[in-house]
């Protein structure tokens, strides 16, 4: 599989997705076969925003393919700031085999990809999540065998996890939902391109702003309302978002069979506790697939 980066969803095709999917399954399975497939290779890991699950992850990820992780944090500032991205990029290409990079502005991701003579992961942005909408489609295939049967609903901020997640579905032919509350959908260049990808692979997109117009869904999926860095009064946030919250009462109303959340979650927002501590909830599963969906990912990009 020729892939150059891994920058957004948008920028693989439906047989590249699947196969990342199969490799970050075949890794999770038997993970000793894969504990040499980074040896010799160094990954400069940049964090511009606070990280657990993405931060840990990629660290352990990387050891146990035998590679070897560096973590830069916000102690080198924001990008662009203290020198050029096309700098910082160009210095890293001299070390590292690969930069990973969870950053606030997608831009950022585009020049490191375009200055620097190594692959770029893009372990975030204010656009895209792709590791993270990975992660959870390797959990829905985990869970559903035939995945392009499977109805998937997004419920709340039409946020960067979203806008990856609309995009996978479309490309690989997955039902997909976004419900979210009037002034809160996505932005018109990414559900345009999403659109675009749902039709040729023939993939139902829709967006509602009716909670109660879900229809029957095999998975929910929800995130906070507010996300890191968001400047928005809080109090009218809640408000705003509080029919959208997920909980048992949705579930049985859209017969879905599993919640996902990618987590931090707060609690009583966006969804029940007793939800997301129950036999439903697949959080932790998605969680732990971040790890080898990045593998899959790492392999397919560095592997000799």
């Amino acid at each position: 599989m020729n892939i150059e980066h891994f920058l957004a969803d948008d920028q693989l095709n439906k047989q590249q997705i699947l196969d990342l999917i199969a490799l970050a399954r075949d890794i999770k399975q038997q993970p000793k076969g894969y504990r040499y497939a980074l040896a010799g290779k160094s990954v400069a890991m940049i964090f511009e925003k606070p990280s657990l699950r993405t931060h840990v992850s990629f660290d352990i990820g990387i050891n146990k393919l035998g590679g070897h992780a560096l973590y830069l944090g916000q102690q080198n500032g924001k990008l662009g700031e203290r020198e050029r991205v096309s700098d910082y990029a160009k210095n890293l290409s001299c070390y590292a085999d690969a930069i990973v990079a969870r950053v606030f502005s997608h831009s950022s991701i585009e020049q490191l990809a375009e200055h620097g003579s190594v692959p770029v992961i893009n372990a975030l942005c204010d656009t895209y999540h792709p590791c993270q909408a990975l992660a959870d489609f390797v959990t829905l295939a985990e869970n559903f065998p035939e995945l392009e049967k499977v109805k998937l609903a997004y419920i709340g901020d039409a946020n960067n996890v979203a806008n990856s997640l609309m995009l996978m579905a479309a490309i690989v032919g997955v039902d997909f939902t976004l419900a979210c509350p009037e002034g809160f959908a996505p932005e018109d260049k990414v559900y345009n391109k999403a659109l675009e990808l749902s039709q040729a692979s023939g993939a139902k997109l829709r967006i509602t702003n009716d909670i109660a117009a879900l229809g029957p869904q095999d998975a929910l999926y929800t995130d906070t309302w507010i996300s890191m860095g968001d400047n928005r009064n809080i109090t009218d946030v809640l408000a705003t978002f509080k029919p959208f919250q997920v909980d048992h009462k949705l579930m049985k109303i859209t017969g879905a069979s599993i919640v996902m959340h990618c987590q931090p979650v707060h609690l009583e927002e966006e969804i029940t506790t007793e939800l997301f501590d129950s036999e439903l909830s697949v959080a932790f599963q998605s969680a732990e697939n971040r790890m080898w969906a990045q593998n899959a990912v790492l392999v397919t990009l560095l592997a000799d």
